[in-house]
């Protein structure tokens, strides 16, 4: 298999650290650490499925709205086996309030298929078998690796992109950039941690349009911080 199948690209590596710049970034994740010790998703699952179904349903949704139409869901149908039983038509009742819900729902089908006819009914825990089904990319099996403690991984979606940029992480232009940037810069003891702490920071203090910066405990670490002042 080509590394690029496994690994972010690496073509832009960031400049060599400045002493003080270095003591910045351990600092930002110290205070994530002091912050949040134990950060976790805010999807709702019980086994490895439900947390893989549950993030694949999450792609341009948010995790209330997944965690609203899994709870139903889940009830019915928390196994691989279970959702071939309800077949696509009988899943998407359950998902329609999701953006995308008919690509979804085809796609969490044929994962399930897969995982009965192929793996016994069980979520492979292997980034290349994870990303081979359908609905997987390598953000999908990020999360799941990571969440389940199976592999260190940073997740880049639009809050960690966003977050990454603002407080001075990367300069990478794209989610694969960003994430190979912050693989490199993250103290090793916050790499399982990391993608929650950013997403979290990003969903509730470093917005989009009009960040928190007087609520934020990063703000005197932050290069960005002057660009929001007054707004």
């Amino acid at each position: 298999m080509p590394p690029s199948a496994l690994k972010p690209s690496t073509a832009l590596k960031p400049p060599r650290l400045a002493p003080r710049e270095r003591e910045r970034i351990a600092a930002i994740f110290e205070r994530f650490a002091v912050a949040m010790p134990d950060p976790r998703t805010e999807l709702v699952y019980a086994t490895p499925f439900t947390l893989l179904v549950s993030v694949v349903l999450s792609a341009q949704a948010t995790d209330v709205s997944v965690n609203k139409a899994t709870g139903p869901l889940f009830a019915v149908a928390d196994t691989p086996a279970k959702v071939l039983a309800l077949g696509e038509s009988g899943l998407k009742p359950f998902i329609s309030s999701i953006g995308l819900f008919n690509t979804k729902a085809r796609n969490v089908i044929a994962l399930s298929r897969i995982l009965v006819e192929q793996f016994d009914g069980e979520v492979p825990l292997d980034r290349e078998a994870l990303q081979a089904l359908p609905g997987v990319g390598r953000k999908t099996a990020s999360v799941v690796l990571n969440e389940l403690g199976v592999e260190p991984a940073i997740a880049v979606d639009t809050h960690v992109y966003r977050v990454a940029h603002r407080l001075g992480l990367s300069k990478g232009k794209t989610p694969d950039q960003v994430e190979a940037d912050l693989m490199r810069i993250t103290p090793k003891v916050g790499l399982t941690r990391a993608h929650h702490w950013l997403i979290l920071q990003g969903r509730y203090v470093c917005v989009a349009r009009k960040p928190r910066c007087a609520d934020c405990a990063l703000a005197d670490l932050c290069p960005s911080r002057e660009l929001f002042q007054g707004g």
